[in-house]
């Protein structure tokens, strides 16, 4: 088995505080147990995560470098941007699916709806009128969404943001009528009762919501999922891989790991590097679909 002799590192794309980040120091931290050595978190900041993942292409292929990968650099990114300076499955191992993070449809108090069924009743009654916040164009927040129109025959008004909190902040103030954000992002204020869950998008109850149905129980076959997976450079050797994924999989396991990121929200996986090759060429089609009835563009 590949044991590693110096700290390994994980590229985050994104800013320190945000989900992909959040997720991959847990895992980060876990890691250090199984593999003997620290496992630090650098964040490369920019071009909605492409930089950092652009950093770990071109990184050695030596199983000292990862990106940690979100949907949106490993499937989408590539439908809306049209320069990229990596490409998603030709300058990548797949190493482990990591974890699975649903949304959850989330109104301001003060509005009528207090179900999905009633939300819908609403939209169709009236077209348009329901105010959509999302983290802006091709984020998670506007391709759930999307879907959830095209499934339930619904068409919101769309209002962009630069990024999921100040979309939170304006649906508290009551600014914007819905959004629908991954979980860890909106659970404190449901809690707080500053916002109202509506449903789920996940194909089962959230353990970290309880109480708050699916989607798919009132839009038949909606579901909608974010993801994260650990990626290393392309050519990167195939024990190292299969080392880190098991280490990946066992830590995922642990009742400690697995508690902190349930109760964030997340559903851990742990995959093996063949599963998660065949699960990233499902989601880029996926993605590639996603962009064409949602419309979105970068910007």
């Amino acid at each position: 088995l590949w044991t590693p002799t110096r700290p390994i590192r994980f590229v985050v794309g994104f800013a320190p505080g945000g989900s992909t980040d959040t997720a991959g120091r847990i895992l980060a931290e876990a890691l250090g147990g199984p593999l003997g050595q620290p496992v630090v978190v650098e964040n490369r900041v920019g071009a909605a995560g492409n930089i950092g993942s652009e950093f770990v292409a071109r990184s050695a292929p030596d199983g000292y470098t990862y990106v940690v990968a979100s949907v949106g650099t490993h499937a989408t990114n590539q439908f809306l941007y049209p320069e990229m300076g990596f490409h998603v499955v030709k300058d990548f191992s797949p190493v482990s699916l990591t974890l699975l993070n649903a949304c959850v449809v989330v109104v301001h108090p003060s509005t009528p709806y207090k179900s999905i069924a009633e939300l819908v009743a609403f939209a169709k009654a009236n077209p348009g009128k329901i105010n959509l916040g999302t983290a802006g164009p091709g984020s998670s927040q506007h391709f759930g969404a999307a879907l959830f129109e095209q499934q339930a025959g619904v068409k919101f008004t769309h209002v962009p943001y630069r990024g999921g909190a100040p979309a939170i902040a304006d649906l508290v103030g009551g600014r914007i009528d819905v959004v629908f954000t991954p979980i860890v992002e909106a659970m404190a204020f449901v809690q707080s009762g500053q916002l109202r869950a509506l449903g789920v998008t996940r194909q089962d109850p959230s353990p970290s919501l309880p109480g708050v149905p699916p989607v798919g129980e009132t839009v038949r076959g909606y579901v909608f999922n974010t993801w994260q997976g650990i990626f290393a450079p392309a050519r990167t050797p195939a024990p190292i891989v299969a080392g880190m994924a098991t280490a990946i999989a066992t830590v995922l396991r642990q009742p400690a790991t697995k508690g902190r990121l349930e109760q964030l929200g997340y559903q851990p996986v742990g995959s093996t590097p063949e599963e998660f090759a065949t699960f990233q060429l499902a989601e880029v089609e996926k993605a590639g679909e996603l962009v064409r009835i949602s419309g979105a563009t970068a910007q």
